[in-house]
């Protein structure tokens, strides 16, 4: 179930907030325990064998860090905690990378035959991550224990965040899961921002969608001109920002109706001017994860320079193996591992200045044509039609259509990924309740609108849930 499915917008969240808010029952115990049987439902829809294995996940986790909350003896503690790191990355590994891993130590001994056909359970990338976060949070005593094994089962599957993220620290939460308070300003200002993802998803993100899919496509059949090839590569870098921003911005929306407050994943990160930058902006819960979670505990930057170089690696490998088991992924994240040493050991930065956006801007697409590849002969031809290398030309008939096609997505694309509201609201002289009516009005028809397409749309799907 997406939340731009029919099902979910007129059927599951209606009856959900009319339980929720129900005038008779009105207990922490029973909005916690229904909130929690809602998300159980909500992961089924898609994945009635899978949520068995989150159901063991969670009562395993809370298992042992009930066991090594109990102990004295930090020797015991330790033990547990790797013992539920094994546990997480070994589930995780089962069905995300096995298959991978024995692909390619089949190509290495010359035997093709190897092969495991595992299906990947929705989101396993997201709530792995989450269940880490408790269990490492309560180790470092940054949270209390939960000893409620329902409340553990709310935070892992709380069906906001529980597919595409954001990644949720359990710190972050864990005092809301008994203790939280929903007001009316908080419901409507999640209902604002909901309808702002709906409206990023389905009236940006699914259009140019469509002409990315067309474009890579199309290069299967024969060379594409080096414009319609920038144009594939531009689209996708929006497709992706809004896609993936627009499910954060609902879930953030989601969370704020039940009174629960999730920290910003996004914070336009294509007006960056360094690579550095774009990761402090973009998938933010996802970088602060690997940052406090692997890097600092590796030692960060507080080694020796090669002990350094070697955290950044390990960080950048698992950044790309993380989202997915496909090298593609993993040259992606090292192609950032290798921008960001550049920044970090040379003053690039310095000698491009006021160039230092283009610079940024330019590797961030080449970035994300590295992570739509499908494998690496994909890549290889790509790029090449990007650099004039086998391309059909500069300009095609081709590339006029797309352009007349999608030219004014992509420019208003463009636009609404940069703070231009921000900047209009802080220059416009007028009231600030009349700018609240002009919001309003201009929300209630986006958000109208994103209804209307989500109803005839057939072309739906969030990139993140392969992850």
């Amino acid at each position: 179930m997406v939340f731009s499915s029919t099902v979910f917008l007129f059927l599951f969240l209606p009856i959900v907030l009319i339980i929720y808010y129900n005038p008779i029952i009105k207990s922490r115990k029973f909005k916690n325990i229904f909130l929690l049987l809602a998300s159980l439902g909500f992961y089924a829809w898609g994945e009635p064998v899978f949520v068995f294995v989150m159901i063991v996940s969670i009562i395993v986790n809370w298992l042992i860090v009930l066991y090594m909350d109990k102990s004295s003896n930090p020797k015991e503690k330790k033990f547990y905690v790797i013992l539920a790191i094994i546990y997480n990355i070994g589930l995780l590994f089962l069905f995300k990378y096995l298959a991978f891993f024995a692909e390619n130590i089949g190509l290495l001994i010359g035997n093709n035959k190897i092969d495991f056909n595992i299906p990947l359970p929705i989101g396993i990338s997201f709530f792995t991550f989450q269940i880490l976060s408790y269990v490492l949070d309560v180790y470092w005593k940054k949270a209390e224990v939960q000893k409620n094994p329902l409340y553990v089962g709310l935070y892992v599957s709380l069906f906001p965040q529980l597919i595409a993220g954001p990644i949720v620290r359990y710190a972050t939460i864990a005092n809301e899961i008994e203790n939280r308070k929903e007001t009316f300003n908080g419901f409507c200002n999640g209902m604002y921002r909901f309808a702002y993802g709906l409206a990023k998803k389905v009236l940006i993100a699914n259009y140019v969608g469509l002409i990315v899919d067309n474009i890579f496509v199309n290069m299967s059949w024969g060379p594409i001109a080096i414009a319609t090839a920038w144009i594939g590569a531009i689209a996708y870098t929006l497709q992706i920002y809004f896609d993936f921003s627009g499910y954060s911005d609902m879930a953030i929306g989601l969370g704020e109706m039940f009174g629960f407050h999730f920290e910003e994943n996004f914070n336009y990160p294509y007006i960056s001017k360094s690579i550095t930058e774009f990761w402090r902006r973009w998938h933010i819960s996802l970088s602060t994860w690997f940052r406090d979670y692997v890097y600092i505990p590796l030692g960060g930057n507080r080694v020796s320079n090669k002990r350094h170089l070697f955290n950044l690696f390990v960080v950048w490998f698992l950044t790309g193996l993380w989202h997915g088991a496909n090298w593609t992924f993993i040259i992606w994240g090292l192609f950032y591992y290798v921008l960001l040493l550049l920044e970090k050991k040379t003053k690039i930065l310095e000698k491009l200045g006021k160039f230092s956006h283009i610079y940024t801007l330019f590797f961030i697409i080449i970035g994300w044509v590295i992570f739509r590849a499908d494998n690496f002969n994909v890549l290889k031809q790509y790029l090449g039609y990007m650099f004039g290398i086998g391309a059909s030309g500069f300009i095609d008939r081709a590339t006029i259509d797309y352009i007349k096609m999608s030219g004014i997505v992509i420019i208003i694309g463009i636009i609404a990924s940069l703070p231009v509201s921000k900047f209009l609201k802080e220059r416009i002289k007028i009231s600030n309740s009349v700018k609240e009516i002009l919001e309003t009005i201009f929300m209630v028809v986006v958000f109208i609108t994103a209804i209307l397409v989500c109803m005839r749309a057939s072309y739906n799907p969030f990139i993140y849930f392969n992850f």
